[in-house]
């Protein structure tokens, strides 16, 4: 599975890059694939080691604010493997064409 998803901590004002900075430290720890964005982290992997590292990667930020927001999209599809490339370099072959 694919999992995109975004944590931040509520009430702590406008800065929240070193917040977050602590999810995404737990995420390349994991060593699973992903990707970080202005907006999203992908994490790929089965069902339980991605949520694993979701839950801890919001523990990091609550562990500092006591209060936190996260927003989780999942595309769950059986026999794939390294989605995050494939998929974009699908949508680039397109493009290139």
């Amino acid at each position: 599975m694919i999992v995109a998803f975004s944590v931040s901590p509520v009430g702590v004002g406008e800065d929240v890059g070193e917040y977050v900075a602590e999810a995404v430290r737990v995420v390349r720890e994991s060593g699973l694939p992903n990707r970080t964005d202005a907006m999203f982290t992908s994490l790929e992997g089965d069902w339980d080691e991605v949520m694993d590292v979701i839950k801890r990667a919001v523990a990091a930020v609550e562990a500092r604010s006591g209060r936190v927001s996260l927003v989780l999209k999942a595309d769950i599809r059986q026999g794939v493997t390294d989605g995050l490339t494939k998929k974009v370099e699908t949508v680039e072959r397109y493009l290139s064409s």
